[in-house]
């Protein structure tokens, strides 16, 4: 069911409902997108509608509550995704299947604030260059291509994770400065096995950083990848627009 609060939440000027289903994602993109809702106003588990729009949007079909009743249904659908004020939910992704044979929902989550370190196993970074073009790598364990990342080795700091993955990943070197965060995932194991995060430890900080000229030489400095490239933002979708955490790159492509 499509459910829909008043419009009370204050933002930009105006007032603003909270659109959710009770069922499916999938259901709630259909209906929006029949509504003309654009996929903007999409939060991870809901969608924004101006106070202006309202009663078109019961109109076609949306049944008005109110909003802690909203908020009940969401969470007992398991569909409320959890985030820190300010940051912006993307989508939420189950069940996705790993290499060591774990299984996971994933939330992706996109914040210019840098997750708490202490719960962040992993970090990935978008590399842009002058063109606006990307770098990707081709995982041999997942054999699938993704931008540079990895895992932290011990206490490492997450920049100097981050950092070092890119240098041994395509050998281009960065300095703290230039990683800007963008977005975090966040994993929660579905079933048994022990994947590499674990309640605590749960985070995958996800950065984006500008190098300078247009597709400077790559190289590598370990065998944990097979090939790298620079890609147009059309063949990044292309190799990586399946893959789960497909929604951070789109997110990053748009907030150039």
């Amino acid at each position: 069911m499509l459910l829909i609060d008043p419009p009370a939440w204050p933002a930009h000027g105006r007032l603003w409902s909270h659109l959710v289903s009770d069922t499916s994602i999938a259901e709630l993109h259909a209906f929006a997108e029949r509504a003309g809702l654009p996929r903007r106003g999409f939060e991870g588990d809901h969608y924004d509608v101006p106070e202006e729009r309202y009663a078109a949007v019961v109109a076609a079909g949306a049944q008005p509550t109110e909003a802690r009743e909203l908020v009940r249904r969401l969470r007992a659908s398991g569909l409320r995704l959890t985030k820190r004020k300010g940051d912006r939910g993307l989508a939420k992704v189950t069940p996705v299947d790993f290499p060591d044979g774990t299984t996971a929902e994933v939330d992706l989550i996109a914040s210019s604030r840098p997750a708490d370190a202490d719960r962040v196993f992993a970090a990935m970074v978008f590399v842009r260059d002058a063109a606006g073009d990307f770098v990707v790598v081709h995982s041999r364990r997942r054999d699938e291509w993704g931008a540079p990342g990895g895992w932290r080795e011990g206490e490492e700091p997450v920049v100097e994770n981050a950092l070092r993955e890119v240098r041994e990943e395509c050998g281009l070197v960065l300095t703290g400065e230039a990683l800007a965060p963008v977005a975090y995932e966040r994993f929660r194991q579905i079933g048994g096995g022990a994947g590499l995060w674990r309640p605590g430890q749960d985070l995958l900080q996800v950065y984006a950083a500008n190098v300078d000229g247009v597709r400077p030489a790559l190289t590598a400095q370990l065998d944990d990848t097979t090939d790298r490239r620079w890609v147009t933002p059309d063949e990044l979708r292309a190799l990586c627009g399946h893959l789960f955490w497909w929604p951070v790159a789109e997110h990053v492509i748009e907030t150039r």
